[in-house]
């Protein structure tokens, strides 16, 4: 019984490892560029979830001294979330970049299935 307890407890850090599980074998069994980048883009919003979800404590406040500083177990530990911030910003041009660099294969390959990306670039390198 403690198990489930538990279960019910923790929801959103299996929330996040789930998330991180499809966006993985998305990255791994797609063969359409486009897919994949999506499925990196879910993994990268499940880590985010479970730092956020590991910073924030039940109860606590923010760190934005209002009306006094208090002491410091009052307030959450904003690493996580400034971590979570800077990930986002890199995820975004590294998704941006990743599209662009899509475009310019399916502007010469006229495809974005993975498998013929390669069996052309190899039809390139044997002529």
């Amino acid at each position: 019984m403690a198990e489930i307890s538990n279960f019910f407890t923790n929801y959103m850090e299996e929330v996040s490892m789930i998330l991180f599980c499809i966006g993985f074998s998305n990255l791994l069994l797609q063969k359409n560029l486009i897919k994949k980048i999506i499925g990196l883009n879910i993994m990268d919003t499940a880590v985010y979830l479970f730092l956020a979800l590991k910073g924030y404590i039940d109860g606590h406040m923010a760190p934005i001294v209002t009306d006094g500083i208090r002491d410091t177990d009052a307030y959450i530990n904003p690493i996580p979330s400034g971590l979570v911030l800077t990930g986002i910003v890199v995820s975004v041009s590294v998704t941006a970049l990743m599209l662009a660099l899509t475009i310019r294969l399916y502007d010469r390959y006229h495809t974005l299935n993975l498998d013929e990306i390669s069996a052309a670039i190899k039809n390139e390198e044997a002529k």
